[in-house]
């Protein structure tokens, strides 16, 4: 079955033009022009991915975000024209995996698809039924799901692929470059800066105490504390 892509976008040349693109790649495409119309649409067709254009009628690209990640954990890039770089980081604290600035080549933005759907089926696929314990935090793998303290914590596909990953390494310093390839699974880089603000938005859910899991290397990266 090919992958099937919601599209949201209030300008229709650009929906035609991403419609083309990812048909030819194989994938299957439905199409929003605004944001009530975008939320129904993911919430009942249940699209593989989401390409969510930022500005957009009746929500904006933002409130879907939020809005749907309070429903489904379904991968979602941001398209954006802005290049100002607390739009993207807004993007991501909303709960998006990923964003892509317009005006973009599609052979970029097909990349970045194949990247977080092969991420997500990793994930999905996984049997392990293992729950990994560190600290006061149970990392339900099968499940897909942390906790702590008896408290599910709300977690994007993103996040959860990343303190898995620090914790199955746990001690081991890793640089931006590394986890973008190992969690974002990029085949070029992207902004390091899409890592420091997933390590945050970790952080802050994780923890009242942002040094508690997730520690800086100065000058070197991140790791998830041994003892």
């Amino acid at each position: 079955m090919p992958a099937k892509i919601l599209i949201v976008d209030d300008e229709k040349n650009i929906v035609d033009i991403l419609r083309f693109n990812l048909e030819k790649e194989g994938f299957e495409t439905i199409e929003a022009y605004d944001g009530k119309e975008a939320i129904e649409k993911a919430l009942r067709a249940k699209p593989d991915i989401i390409l969510l254009d930022v500005m957009l009628p009746i929500f904006d690209g933002f409130t879907v975000c939020r809005k749907l990640r309070e429903r489904i954990q379904t991968p979602i890039i941001m398209l954006t024209a802005k290049e100002e770089e607390v739009d993207k980081i807004l993007g991501l604290e909303m709960g998006a995996d990923d964003y892509v600035t317009k005006p973009f080549s599609p052979r970029e933005l097909i990349a970045r698809i194949k990247s977080n759907l092969r991420r997500s089926t990793i994930e999905s696929s996984s049997q392990t039924p293992d729950i990994i314990y560190a600290f006061d935090l149970e990392i339900d793998i099968a499940r897909y799901e942390v906790v702590k303290n008896g408290e599910v914590i709300d977690l994007t596909a993103r996040e959860f692929s990343l303190i898995k990953f620090l914790v199955q390494n746990a001690g081991k310093v890793f640089s931006r470059e590394t986890l973008m390839e190992k969690i974002w699974d990029y085949e070029y880089f992207g902004d390091m800066r899409t890592v420091d603000v997933t390590v945050s938005r970790l952080r802050e859910k994780l923890s009242r105490n942002i040094n508690e899991y997730i520690l800086t290397k100065r000058g070197v990266g991140y790791y998830f504390r041994k003892d």
